[in-house]
């Protein structure tokens, strides 16, 4: 199933796949043609970023200069934690918010998203699967047909799972943590 999900992602494809949250939209977070799909499937505005997964800190160094307080959080994190990085560098400029240059990373925590991120050498995107304005659904059978419908590849796992919490949102704000959700 991983080569599958591999080959759409390559080929610069959108998938629906189970997060260790809810389940997401995705795509290569270095891809900007791709990217543009995804906001164009969910109807958003591209001036709000996108949460990105990673598989490891070692990744998410390359990406973004981790600050030594993040990395404790993330060693201690027993929840799913996003944590909102100023200066990125190697994503796609549209997953960047415009308005300070940050970008929302996760490093995920279930082992079906980490192989796939791992096997990828790249960070996916991952956006809620709903239409933007629309609740977030908790599982797969709460996704509208349009997502569905509009999504390259669907993975099928995790299909009967019920969603109970969303990640928890940090911003580093100069030597501070900031606390946007819980």
């Amino acid at each position: 199933m991983i080569e599958s999900i591999l080959n759409n992602l390559l080929k610069g494809k959108t998938i629906l796949y189970p997060t260790d949250t809810v389940w997401g939209l995705g795509c290569d977070a270095t891809n900007e043609g791709t990217v543009k799909k995804i906001y164009q499937i969910k109807n958003r505005e591209e001036s709000k970023s996108l949460i990105i997964l990673v598989s490891s800190i070692n990744m998410l160094k390359k990406y973004v200069s981790v600050p030594k307080k993040a990395l404790e959080i993330l060693q201690k994190a027993e929840r799913p934690t996003t944590i909102i990085y100023q200066n990125p560098k190697g994503l796609a400029s549209n997953v960047i918010s415009k308005e300070d240059n940050s970008v929302a990373i996760r490093i995920v925590q279930d082992d079906f998203c980490r192989k796939l991120i791992k096997s990828f050498k790249k960070p996916i995107v991952s956006t809620s699967a709903n239409i933007s304005g629309q609740p977030t659904p908790m599982s797969f059978s709460e996704i509208d047909k349009a997502i569905l419908h509009s999504v390259d590849y669907v993975v099928n796992l995790h299909q009967e799972k019920v969603a109970t919490k969303s990640s928890t949102i940090l911003k580093i704000v100069g030597k501070d943590i900031v606390v946007l959700r819980e």
